[in-house]
C-alpha cells in the first residue's frame, strides 16, 4: 500500500497543503505541533514512506519571482522571457508547476510579497533578475527555498546561477583593444544591477592590463534606478567603441549614434551581451556574448531542488558565455581608409 500512497493523498487526508506535509517531514519549525501530530498521525495510518533521496517528487510548485522593469521594451524578445520559458521547461521535465509572479516598482519598494508566497503555497521561489536587500530579506523570512539566477549578494547565504558576467566582458573588451581600439567606453548605470557592475569591472580589468586610462566622460548612464531606460547622452569628444551592458541598450545606442550623424561601426563600434533578438534587429547586428540560457536554467532547477532538501550547499556558479562577432565591430584604423 505505501507504494501507492504519495504525500498529496497525506496533504488532502487532512486538508493542508503538500508544502505543509513536506515541511513536517522534512523536520522545520514553522508548523505548529498539533498540525504536525495531525500529520504524522495521517502518515501511519495511511502508510506513506518518505524518501528524502527522491525529494524532486514531491516538490509540486516553484514560484518565479521577477521585477517588472525587466521585461522591457523587446517583449517576447526579452532576456528574461527566454530565460523563464527555459526555467519552465526543465521542471516540466520533472511534472513540477511554475508560477510566474511579477514584482512592480511600487510592490518592491513597500515590500509587498504576493499572497501565495505568503501563505507558503510553494515549495521554492527562483528570483530572476536583482530585487532590493529588503525585499529579498523578507522573502528570507518565508523560510521557503531560495535561488538567485542572474545576480547576487555576497551577504546573504543563498544560491546564485549567473553567466560569468566579469570574464565575458573582460574577453570582449580584450578583442576591441586587439582590433586596434584604445579608446573605449562603457554604457551601463553601475549600481543599477550586479550583472552591470561586474561587466564595468570586466572591462576595467582589461584596460588596466593593457595600460589605458579610465575616462571617466565615456562612462554613461543607461538607466534609472527603477530601471527606466534614459535618453543616453553623448560626450563632446567620442571615443572609438563602445562596450554596452546588453544588446537592448547597445542597439538603443546604435540608434542614437546614427540620429547624431555618425557610422557605426566605421566612426565607432559598438558591442552588446547576452544575443537577444536586439543583437539581430539591429541596423548594424550587434558583436555581442552569447549566455548559456538553457545551461542557466537547467543548474537553477538543479540547485533549486537540492536546497529544497538541504540547507547546506549554497554557493555561487558561473557559466561562460561565447563571444558572436557581427558587423558592429570593426579595426581600427579601418584598413579599406
Amino acid at each position: 500500500m505505501s507504494n501507492k500512497v504519495s504525500m498529496q493523498d497525506v496533504a488532502d487526508s487532512v486538508g493542508v497543503s503538500k508544502v505543509t506535509v513536506s515541511k513536517v517531514l522534512r523536520g522545520k519549525s514553522d508548523v505548529s505541533e498539533a498540525m504536525s501530530k495531525k500529520i504524522m498521525d495521517a502518515v501511519t495510518r495511511l502508510g506513506y514512506v518518505y524518501d528524502n533521496k527522491k525529494e524532486k517528487a514531491d516538490i509540486s510548485k516553484i514560484s518565479v519571482l521577477t521585477a517588472g522593469h525587466f521585461f522591457g521594451i523587446g517583449g517576447s524578445d526579452c532576456f528574461y522571457v527566454k530565460l523563464y520559458q527555459c526555467l519552465s521547461e526543465e521542471f516540466e521535465k520533472l511534472n513540477i508547476d511554475v508560477m510566474l509572479s511579477i514584482v512592480d516598482q511600487q510592490s518592491e519598494m513597500e515590500i509587498t510579497i504576493p499572497e501565495k508566497l505568503k501563505n507558503r503555497d510553494v515549495d521554492g521561489i527562483i528570483v530572476m533578475g536583482q530585487l532590493s536587500r529588503e525585499y529579498l530579506r523578507s522573502l528570507m523570512a518565508l523560510k521557503i527555498p531560495l535561488v538567485f539566477l542572474d545576480f547576487y549578494y555576497d551577504d546573504f547565504n543563498v544560491t546564485s546561477i549567473n553567466t560569468d558576467n566579469f570574464f565575458n566582458t573582460y574577453e570582449l573588451t580584450n578583442k576591441l583593444i586587439q582590433l586596434g581600439h584604445t579608446k573605449i567606453g562603457f554604457v551601463g548605470t553601475l549600481d543599477a544591477t550586479s550583472s552591470i557592475q561586474d561587466r564595468f569591472l570586466g572591462y576595467y580589468k582589461s584596460l588596466i592590463e593593457h595600460h589605458i586610462p579610465l575616462n571617466q566622460e565615456w562612462i554613461l548612464n543607461d538607466r534609472e534606478s527603477d530601471g527606466t531606460y534614459l535618453n543616453i547622452e553623448l560626450p563632446k569628444a567620442l571615443p572609438t567603441a563602445f562596450v554596452c551592458n546588453c544588446d537592448e541598450v547597445a542597439m538603443l545606442f546604435i540608434n542614437n549614434l546614427k540620429a547624431h550623424g555618425y557610422k557605426v561601426p566605421d566612426d565607432i563600434s559598438v558591442t552588446g551581451f547576452d544575443d537577444t533578438n536586439h543583437s539581430m534587429l539591429s541596423n548594424p547586428k550587434i558583436t555581442t556574448v552569447q549566455v548559456n540560457l538553457e545551461e542557466m536554467a537547467h543548474l537553477a532547477t538543479k540547485a533549486m531542488i537540492r536546497d529544497i532538501g538541504s540547507n547546506k550547499h549554497k554557493n555561487r556558479i558561473l557559466i561562460k558565455g561565447k563571444i558572436i562577432f557581427r558587423e558592429s565591430t570593426t579595426r581600427f584604423p579601418d584598413p579599406s581608409e
